[in-house]
């Protein structure tokens, strides 16, 4: 049985240093629930999109806030950190997206071409291109430059829930709703493939580091891998009972963790297609996981209120944090003892993994 960690949050005021091991600081909130967090590739700086339309800027060294970003006329659904570290880009309820400059605290561009909410963000590795997922059943590329619509992408006939770029930036795979995927080659926005198996509505999907597999999770209580080569389906991995709302895959690439509505999360073998462990301890919706840099461990964030972490070798709770509020969003930071969690209440804590 892993630890349990209680302790009453610190203020911001007490801590110059973040917090030690198994303890969690606040270090402030937002006026609505956190839709999604992203994390600089240095560690220094964490951005969360919220509900209430802003983002914020958050120093984890000083644990502090820096940011309150402004200019979105909706919730914001998601956001992307620009692999230099110094920008971010904002998807949002308003049908735009917005880039931010991270340093100056101020908005850079406004994207705007889509008819619908605009509900997920990715980002190529060289910083070039943003690539959207929106409910009006389209994706588009973005240069992050000049904020031109570079491309828009068509095909999809229901909303495009979730979008996930290969390592090499050349491709990007779609979710959704119309039970499919694609997978979209960007440098001049074709289809390449269109995934058909899932009997539900996909609503994740990742892609493993060498960009040879995509696993998805769908609302048929199923994931999926799939060779992104020829678009076939290698493994059905079956075994929840309710829907998958969340898949990440380890940095080596050998392994996948679900998470389901019903609280259970599973470990995945994905050279050979089979259940590995089956991770129980929620008693609420499991809606993020975050795996460690070294892919040891994976956090967990729920609606019961707890981040719970496990240790993917063995298939066992390691740690739990008793945040208190519905746990929307957590992200592990690049020194793999930082997390940064957001809760329904619009809480941001820094966690100190032990």
């Amino acid at each position: 049985m892993g630890k349990t960690y209680h302790a009453t949050p610190k203020s911001t005021d007490a801590a110059t240093e973040g917090p030690a091991a198994g303890e969690h600081l606040l270090i402030g909130g937002h006026g609505g629930a956190i839709r999604g967090i992203a994390i600089t590739p240095d560690g220094a700086l964490a951005v969360s999109a919220s509900n209430d339309r802003t983002l914020k800027v958050w120093d984890l060294a000083g644990g502090c806030g820096r940011f309150t970003l402004e200019g979105h006329e909706g919730p914001v659904c998601a956001v992307a950190v620009i692999p230099d570290g110094a920008r971010a880009v904002s998807a949002s309820y308003d049908r735009t997206l917005r880039v931010w400059d991270l340093v100056g605290g101020r908005q850079l561009l406004t994207l705007q071409g889509h008819a619908g909410v605009v509900r997920a963000v990715a980002v190529t590795p060289d910083g070039r291109w943003a690539i959207s997922a929106s409910y009006d059943r389209r994706l588009k590329i973005w240069d992050l430059t000049t904020g031109q619509d570079e491309y828009t992408l068509v095909g999809h006939h229901e909303w495009v829930v979730a979008v996930a770029v290969t390592s090499d930036g050349s491709r990007a795979v779609s979710a959704s709703h119309d039970g499919r995927l694609r997978v979209w080659h960007l440098p001049d926005g074709q289809v390449q493939l269109t995934l058909k198996g899932h009997e539900g509505r996909p609503l994740a999907v990742a892609v493993t580091p060498d960009g040879s597999q995509a696993v998805s999770a769908a609302s048929d209580g199923t994931l999926r891998v799939w060779d992104l080569a020829d678009g076939a389906e290698r493994f059905k991995l079956e075994g929840h009972r309710r829907w998958v709302l969340a898949v990440a895959v380890t940095p080596d690439g050998k392994q996948a963790v679900s998470a389901c509505a019903n609280g259970i999360q599973k470990v995945w073998d994905l050279a050979g297609g089979r259940e590995q462990f089956v991770l129980e301890g929620h008693d609420g919706a499991v809606r993020a996981l975050a795996v460690t840099p070294d892919g040891t461990s994976v956090a967990s964030a729920s609606d019961d209120g707890l981040v719970k972490l496990w240790d993917l070798g063995a298939g066992r709770p390691v740690a739990d944090f008793h945040i208190g509020s519905a746990v929307c969003d957590c992200v592990v930071a690049p020194d793999g003892k930082t997390l940064v969690a957001g809760d329904a209440g619009g809480r941001v804590r820094l966690l100190r993994l032990p």
